[in-house]
């Protein structure tokens, strides 16, 4: 399979600079213009026809009925914030669950702090695991040990809104076809301009791409940090894989191929850290740039069926915008070289950068897409206005970080060696 996919992508590419042209850096230039569009549209909608009439996250949902569920929180040297999550995790509305904790082999002081909290709280369970298993195997441990239908993920790192769990599992209570539910994490991290920058990524990149890939299709993932399962639908896919570098991007494909629904929750607020270094942000996009080429080639077999027909859009986004970073890359090549050799007619770049008036309308349409997350966003985080300056740097931070980590992580994915299992590295999260 493999080698056959190489051979198309040399292809692809032998085609592409035979018929080098004006389109191809249109495509290049306008790409980034029509998504941005699609975001923006697609965000109004959702709001409108379902958020709107949402009471909020401040206020307490009314649920028919309160099944009892657990709250899974996988952990793997957290002893200086696990804290936060757990008792973050005790202060919930929601009446009825249990919490699950999941030492995975820490090499701190994670174990004895679960613990001492084990011994305050009663409704914390711990578990410990001998060695690192990977954050996939974690939960899975522990949800074999769960007793409720609905299980709750957070990160170690993670702190709940007193209302999020109650949120979580509504769209399950009410629609037996929903097999899992994203809920809205919010930057915490934001002592540096990168941790800034990220602010104004949340709040206009990832809350309106979840809000518009519900309304066209299916969400791409659920959020790793925060999500919400039916065992039953765990279980009519397996659970999740322990060899995929990211297990969130997997399990959602998995659950959606098998015809179940994934909702996204706004109100299920959560505040999370995140990398404000360089070195832990590329390493944290790279593995999702090479998760998501990982879930693509694990099911491009399955994707082409008419009756996965409602992945397409999501088989489509990825495509075109893998394409769009190669083909990018491809021309700051040819504009490179260009400046040393003659090249023919169809392969000479003259810039890499738009003309002066669609650039103007790139920066505008961004600032656009900001304010109009911002004003979505507002009742659930006050704080991206504080955030607003930054966003300059936003257009130029995140499409370069897309292509650098596409052009390393599809590459890393397509020539991985075997299989083996996918275990964790304590990450970067910021200043606290």
């Amino acid at each position: 399979m493999k080698s056959k996919l190489l051979g198309l992508l040399i292809i692809a590419i032998l085609v592409i600079g035979s018929v080098w042209t004006g389109i191809i850096l249109d495509y290049i230039f306008f790409y980034p213009l029509f998504m941005s569009f699609i975001w923006i549209t697609g965000g109004i909608y959702f709001y409108f026809h379902w958020e709107l009439r949402n009471p909020g996250p401040d206020k307490t949902p009314k649920l028919k009925e309160y099944p009892f569920i657990s709250i899974i929180i996988p952990c793997y040297n957290e002893g200086e914030i696990v804290t936060d999550a757990i008792e973050a995790a005790t202060n919930q509305t929601y009446p009825n669950y249990e919490i699950v904790a999941i030492n995975d082999g820490s090499r701190d002081n994670t174990g004895a702090v679960l613990d001492a909290l084990a011994q305050k709280y009663e409704r914390l369970r711990v578990i410990h695991l001998a060695e690192n298993q990977g954050k996939a195997m974690a939960m899975r441990m522990a949800a074999m040990v769960a007793r409720g239908e609905y299980l709750v993920c957070v990160d170690g790192d993670a702190m709940l809104h007193p209302n999020a769990a109650a949120y979580m599992v509504k769209p399950m209570i009410e629609n037996p076809r929903v097999g899992a539910v994203t809920g809205n994490p919010r930057v915490r991290s934001r002592t540096t301009l990168l941790g800034k920058v990220q602010v104004g990524e949340f709040s206009s990149i990832i809350g309106l791409i979840k809000r518009a890939q519900r309304i066209y299709g299916q969400i791409f993932t659920v959020s790793g940090v925060i999500a919400a399962f039916r065992r039953r639908a765990l279980q009519d896919c397996g659970y999740w894989d322990v060899n995929m570098v990211t297990e969130d991007i997997d399990i959602s494909w998995s659950l959606q191929l098998r015809h179940w629904q994934i909702q996204f929750e706004p109100c299920a607020v959560t505040w999370i850290l995140m990398p404000e270094t360089i070195g832990g942000l590329w390493k944290q996009r790279k593995r999702w740039a090479r998760g998501g080429a990982e879930v693509y080639f694990k099911n491009i077999g399955k994707l082409w069926k008419w009756r996965n027909r409602r992945m397409w859009m999501l088989v489509a986004d990825f495509c075109f915008s893998t394409t769009w970073a190669f083909t990018y890359a491809i021309s700051v090549f040819l504009w490179g070289l260009g400046h040393f050799v003659t090249l023919p007619t169809q392969l000479s770049v003259a810039t890499i950068w738009p003309p002066a008036f669609w650039g103007i309308v790139l920066a505008t349409v961004a600032l656009l897409q900001f304010l109009v997350a911002l004003l979505i966003e507002r009742r659930y985080d006050h704080r991206p206005v504080t955030a607003l300056f930054w966003t300059i740097w936003y257009p130029f931070f995140f499409w370069t970080l897309s292509l650098a980590t596409t052009l390393a992580g599809l590459p890393s994915a397509f020539f991985a060696a075997p299989k083996q299992r996918a275990i964790w590295d304590s990450p970067d999260r910021g200043f606290q």
